[in-house]
This record gives structure tokens, sequence and C-alpha cells, in this order.
């Protein structure tokens, strides 16, 4: 099971491989994300919003 977090930037502090996978996404995704921060608390739950927002810019 994922750990949890407070939020979205407390999870990049405490989680090397959160940061790595944050920061290899496009600005323009990790901008959507930040607006995100709250709804960001886990691992998993970075990995599916990172996904919808890619499908989200790929269908304009």
């Amino acid at each position: 099971m994922d750990a949890m977090y407070l939020c979205l930037s407390d999870m990049l502090d405490q989680d090397p491989s959160a940061y790595e996978y944050f920061y290899s996404l496009s600005p323009s995704i990790q901008d959507a994300l930040w607006d995100k921060d709250d709804g960001v608390i886990s691992f998993h739950g970075l990995q599916i919003q990172a996904a919808r927002l890619r499908q989200a810019e790929a269908s304009k």
C-alpha cells in the first residue's frame, strides 16, 4: 500500500521516487498538479493524476 502524505509538497520532500517522477513530467503537467496540491497525497495518486492530465493534453 502507498504511503499517504499531507500534500504534494510533503510527498516530494519525503519520497525520492515521487520527486524524480514529478520532475520528469512536463512543466504544464507539473503546474496542473500543483493546482491540485491537496488532492495528491500518494505516489499512486500522483501517477493517476499525471496520466489523466497527459490524456487531456493529448486530446486538445
